[in-house]
């Protein structure tokens, strides 16, 4: 723990005194095969879908830690369907880990059983309670997702909620039901990021900023909510200086980059609301660096 400290010190201080533009996560996607059609998602491929080999994935961690990348998050598609051989997404959890990787995530839609996975933490896409979360992922996904959350036994499972012109109303309600379910840690909000096609989901900014208010009124109370105040007020104002060098993306077809919205129009648009909470880190707000150290370590 000590020389993860140390690390995170170390880095701060060249990125924030010396400027210096290292990675401290990365962001894996595995593959783009998934067992469902989100009409959020801007990832998932129908035909001819690309899954990284073992071998593959492991040439990327390598590269993403000799960057400086400490901390990874496996995402697809949906993490819990890749395979090679034998292989399933715990090999890439422990893979991560003999790299040096500080910690390891998963992201999963929880429509299969993910007892056992020895992430450090895992992130369950729960768009809304209901008919809201079907609205967006499917009939009968939030059934399978609640099942598949009560039966984990994982002690830092928690869920996002990607907000859009589908589900906004349910956002309280969902807010309150992380709070009353035993088998949750915690909700992380953030806002449909309108990648072509995708258009129609994104909210108004009233209506976001409205909504930010609230979330931050819940997080006064007590509330689970991963997002600091400071993040979100900075997503509510959307005049920060963007730093997603922060993260590496490493994408299914094995390029290497940035995210794919920046240096476009819908890096103005963009609900990511580690956006704000980065930023706010780089402002030394301390209820962002706790929310950060919580998350991560």
């Amino acid at each position: 723990m000590l020389k993860q400290f140390f690390y995170l010190g170390w880095w701060f201080f060249g990125a924030r005194v010396l400027g210096r533009r290292k990675p401290l996560q990365t962001v894996l996607f595995i593959s783009d095969r998934c067992n469902l059609q989100c009409k959020h998602c801007s990832v998932y491929q129908l035909k001819n879908p690309h899954n990284m080999t073992y071998e593959q994935v492991r040439e990327h961690l390598q590269y993403s830690y000799d960057l400086g990348s400490r901390f990874v998050d496996f995402e697809g598609g949906e993490t819990m369907i890749w395979r090679d051989g034998k292989r399933n997404i715990n090999d890439l959890i422990d893979l991560a880990k003999e790299i040096g990787f500080f910690s390891a995530t998963i992201t999963t839609n929880a429509q299969l059983p993910f007892t056992g996975c020895r992430a450090d933490s895992i992130w369950v896409s729960l768009d809304g309670i209901g008919p809201y979360h079907e609205a967006v992922r499917g009939k009968g996904t939030f059934a399978r997702l609640e099942q598949n959350i009560a039966t984990a036994n994982h002690k830092a499972l928690n869920v996002n909620m990607a907000v859009n012109t589908l589900n906004y109303e349910s956002v309280d309600e969902t807010i309150e039901y992380v709070r009353n379910n035993p088998h949750v840690k915690s909700i992380s909000i953030n806002f449909h990021t309108p990648f072509p096609g995708t258009e129609y989901l994104m909210i108004d900014r009233d209506l976001r900023n409205r909504i930010i208010d609230r979330v931050i009124a819940y997080k006064k109370k007590g509330y689970p909510i991963m997002n600091s105040v400071s993040g979100l007020k900075k997503m509510k104002r959307n005049d920060f200086k963007r730093r997603c060098w922060v993260t590496n993306f490493v994408y299914p077809d094995g390029s290497h980059g940035n995210c794919i919205g920046e240096g476009t129009d819908i890096c103005n648009d963009c609900g990511l609301c580690m956006a704000g909470e980065m930023a706010s880190v780089f402002n030394f707000c301390p209820d962002t660096i706790l929310a950060g150290l919580s998350l991560r370590m």
